[in-house]
């Protein structure tokens, strides 16, 4: 019996590596789709999506809202989420639209920007999507009111859904000061 040393116990294992090389099948190229995520909601009857990491949580309307006395027509008021106060904006009365009206589909759209906790409410949340870099678009013709907020568009379903920053709302002056 002959004794086997370590070195060819090396060479035995370079050479399974070598026909394992040899006659490997390579895995089939996957072309890496990078997706941006985003929220659909309609303001106003126009479809806009948010930024899906500017949301951080989906509410229906809550029971229980108190009215703040001395507050902009749209600050709805205060309520009280799992023991937080969330102060609830009617966004399209704020953007200068009418009121929404609480049906079926509204939501509240939770946003916590730099600290400022705040609850949105919409009309319409049609739910989440991911869009394609190649569905990136211009952003079409918007009121003021609306295209101040704006930070690019995507193509979706034969439309063009304007991208609206919860970011750069929450930043905004005229949202952060609610009194009259």
């Amino acid at each position: 019996m002959t004794e086997t040393t370590s070195a060819d116990l090396l060479y035995l294992l370079q050479s399974i590596e070598n026909r394992s090389h040899q006659y490997a099948v390579g895995l089939p190229k996957q072309k890496i789709e990078q997706y941006w995520e985003g929220v659909l909601f309609s303001i106003s009857g126009m479809g806009v999506v948010a930024p899906l990491e500017e949301v951080k949580e989906i509410l229906n309307y809550p029971d229980g809202v108190t009215r703040v006395p001395g507050t902009q027509p749209w600050l709805l008021g205060m309520a009280n989420i799992r023991g937080n106060l969330l102060p609830l904006i009617d966004l399209q009365q704020f953007l200068g639209g009418t009121s929404v009206v609480i049906g079926r589909r509204s939501r509240v759209l939770v946003i916590n920007h730099q600290g400022l906790y705040s609850g949105l409410l919409v009309g319409d949340v049609q739910g989440m999507r991911h869009f394609l870099e190649e569905q990136r678009t211009a952003v079409p013709e918007l009121p003021e009111s609306i295209r101040q907020f704006v930070q690019g568009a995507y193509e979706f379903e034969g439309a063009t859904r304007p991208v609206f920053s919860m970011n750069l709302l929450s930043e905004n002056t005229e949202f952060r000061v609610a009194s009259l």
